[in-house]
């Protein structure tokens, strides 16, 4: 059945498909690893998950049942910011790692920055999870210039990206820029802005033009730019499909530019009060 398939970017030794299937918020976690295995089957060879989404299991099972060889497939995951202590931290990837039922993951992230505990801290024990084996590559998300910056300069492995809030309704140009300075890729959560993009006049105009969705539109936007990479989440087998097949069409310059104006809006969807940094501004 494998019909959508991604290209890939790569950074400092790692190579990951543009797209991927992130696995936040089922609804009905009954459906979880249906869904899962229905975006592997479907072509899909990234999967996103954290230890905060609760999904290692249902991420595990999928794989299992896929018959894909293991090393064919991109899996992510993240220690969340009550696990910062170096400790914790290694519980929290042995616990992901038990919990997929995995050797080990593709990329480990530091899901949030936790102020509460020295940065250098959650490095080393990110960068020993890598050195043990446990991890191919590793990254932060959610992270700030400033904080990005130390991250690089502190961490004594390679950090490969920063997973952050992108999408046409909000513009990151400094964010981007730094990661680019850095080498990096981009992982871009809520890439459709959790369904508001969806009715966008200009969106919608556009998906029209060429026979697409407004969610392929948006999607397409993204991975149109230079190393970015798109985890969205969707629910439904059609939804899955619909968020892979971005590949059989190309954004004029105009469009691009059209949508980028998008930005303007300057709304973040994403702004948990209890963990978030000083987010840059533009």
């Amino acid at each position: 059945m494998e019909s959508g398939r991604a290209p890939n970017v790569s950074a400092h030794g790692a190579t990951i498909p543009v797209v991927g299937y992130g696995t936040m918020l089922y609804p009905e976690p009954e459906r979880a690893v249906g869904l899962i295995a229905h975006a592997i089957e479907y072509g899909y060879r990234h999967i996103d998950t954290a230890r905060k989404y609760g999904s290692e299991q249902w991420v595990g099972e999928a794989i299992r049942g896929s018959g894909v060889p293991r090393d064919e497939l991109w899996v992510t995951t993240k220690v969340t910011e009550e696990n910062a202590k170096a400790d914790d931290f290694a519980r929290s990837v042995d616990t992901s790692l038990q919990t997929l039922g995995l050797d080990y993951v593709d990329l480990l992230l530091i899901h949030w920055p936790q102020p509460s505990v020295p940065l250098e801290e959650t490095l080393e024990a990110l960068a020993k999870a890598k050195r043990d084996g446990l991890t191919r590559h590793i990254g932060v998300s959610n992270f700030t210039v400033a904080l990005l910056d130390e991250a690089v300069a502190k961490c004594s492995e390679q950090i490969v990206t920063n997973q952050v809030e992108y999408h046409a309704y909000l513009r990151q140009d400094k964010l981007l820029t730094a990661c680019a300075r850095h080498g990096l890729f981009v992982t871009c959560y809520a890439p459709v802005a959790r369904t508001r993009l969806l009715d966008d006049p200009v969106i919608t105009e556009i998906g029209t033009a060429h026979g697409k969705t407004a969610a392929q539109v948006a999607l397409r936007w993204l991975v149109q730019q230079p190393q970015l990479v798109v985890v969205p989440r969707a629910v439904e087998f059609s939804e899955i499909e619909e968020d892979i097949d971005l590949f059989d069409f190309e954004l004029s310059d105009d469009e691009m530019s059209r949508i980028g104006a998008l930005r303007d809006k300057n709304i973040r969807i994403v702004d948990p009060e209890a963990r978030r940094p000083v987010w840059d501004e533009g």
